[in-house]
């Protein structure tokens, strides 16, 4: 179903205050733990950590989130105190930042990955879960595509916070400015009314529903969902792909020039989430009108082009450029996946537990990039580990083709789950 304008308008006058305070905690909160691997890898790389173990340091944070994930969408489900869960994450964002702020001993910076993991797979369902909660499936589409373009605002805005701190205080300082934008973020939490969150929609109930939702008949029919299965091994397979490119372009600048590495992986990401910025809220409306599968073979479609690129450019300007394509593919990715499980688990009351199943099947993806990108940066160097990226990228972007169908205008058969 699709929302107007009017049918926003609406639902920003009933509930502003929580909307607007919801925004502002995607602002604030601004994927952290994403934003902060990249740095993390380049930190490291510049205080003489080798490729491989970077790429170990990254998979045992990525470890921990992977198997944390799917019971983190079950728990969030369950329970109603979902602002104490941003909260509570948060502070362990912090307290992981502040560790890699104090020293960059092997035993420290596992324990910071450790608390950086254990965060992360709580956060974005929650985000996810609250808005549905306010806002209902029929808004869902276009409140998260302004949920990311607030994400990317405050990402754009630590990017350049940390840029500028790693230039005239030092590297580590980052980490302890990425621990005070966690202020905020909890402060913006809080506002968030309570009372305003519908808890049955939060976890994917219907406005009409009457049944019971969430039995174990729906869980096994969405274990045995085809095209759910097909997308989490799409999601997979691009995670695999992406996410050691941007670390790994990071250590190979960071060997070359210690000075010049954080400030670049500053403006990369900047890059990203200036494209994530203009785009989200477009891509939100896009895909409530015109359906899912199109955005989603562009998102893949770029990430083998910006392989290619890598091995191609060495110049910092047309590295630079390259990452407006990966801007690109994640703000594309960053929305629309999250439609697809909505469409997928409608009506189910298991929209964060298949969240949750979305994140471990990324998480294992970005986990196992990261170990995979630096053992063969190691042994065959950075153009094949590039261009092997750039083969997952292809894959995947079959399987997109091949296998998933357009999920926006099959939602009568996923509200059939419910019904066992």
């Amino acid at each position: 179903m699709r929302a107007n304008a009017s049918d926003m308008a609406s639902v920003d006058t009933d509930k502003r205050g929580s909307i607007r305070a919801l925004e502002w905690t995607n602002f604030f909160l601004a994927d952290v733990q994403a934003g902060l691997g990249p740095f993390v890898a380049a930190y490291l790389a510049s205080i003489g950590w080798q490729a491989g173990a970077v790429g170990r340091a990254l998979t045992f944070g990525g470890i921990i989130t992977v198997l944390l994930q799917t019971p983190a969408g079950w728990v969030v489900d369950r329970v109603s105190w979902k602002r104490l869960i941003l909260v509570g994450g948060s502070v362990l964002l912090a307290l992981g930042a502040m560790l890699l702020a104090f020293s960059g001993k092997a035993s420290v910076v596992y324990a910071a990955q450790g608390l950086i993991g254990l965060a992360g797979p709580f956060l974005g369902p929650t985000i996810a879960a609250i808005t549905m909660g306010l806002v209902g499936a029929r808004l869902f589409d276009c409140q998260f595509g302004r949920n990311q373009g607030f994400n990317a605002a405050g990402n754009l805005f630590a990017a350049a916070i940390i840029a500028g701190t790693s230039h005239f205080i030092g590297s580590r300082a980052i980490f302890y400015a990425v621990a005070l934008l966690v202020l905020p973020t909890i402060f913006a939490a809080l506002m968030i009314k309570r009372d305003d969150i519908d808890l049955e929609l939060a976890r994917g109930g219907c406005e009409n529903e009457t049944d019971e939702c969430g039995g174990k008949a729906v869980l096994a029919k969405l274990a045995k969902d085809r095209v759910l299965l097909a997308f989490l091994g799409c999601a997979f397979l691009f995670h695999f792909a992406n996410a050691a490119m941007l670390p790994q372009l990071g250590e190979l600048l960071a060997h070359g020039s210690v000075k010049a590495a954080a400030p670049f992986m500053g403006a990369c990401v900047a890059i990203t989430q200036i494209v994530m910025l203009c785009t989200a809220v477009f891509i939100g409306r896009y895909a409530n009108r015109h359906g899912r599968k199109g955005l989603l073979l562009v998102g893949f479609g770029v990430l083998p082009i910006r392989a290619v690129l890598y091995t191609v450019f060495h110049a910092v300007p047309a590295l630079l450029a390259v990452q407006v394509l990966d801007g690109v593919a994640n703000s594309i990715f960053g929305v629309v996946s999250i439609l697809v499980i909505a469409d997928r688990t409608r009506g189910t009351g298991r929209f964060n537990l298949a969240q949750g199943a979305l994140a471990t099947a990324v998480g294992l993806g970005a986990a196992l990039s990261n170990g995979f990108g630096g053992m063969l940066m190691e042994k065959a160097g950075y153009r094949i580990s590039f261009l092997a990226l750039g083969g997952m990228a292809c894959l995947a972007f079959l399987v997109l083709l091949f296998a998933i169908p357009e999920t926006a205008h099959n939602n009568t058969e996923s509200n059939q789950l419910a019904k066992g």
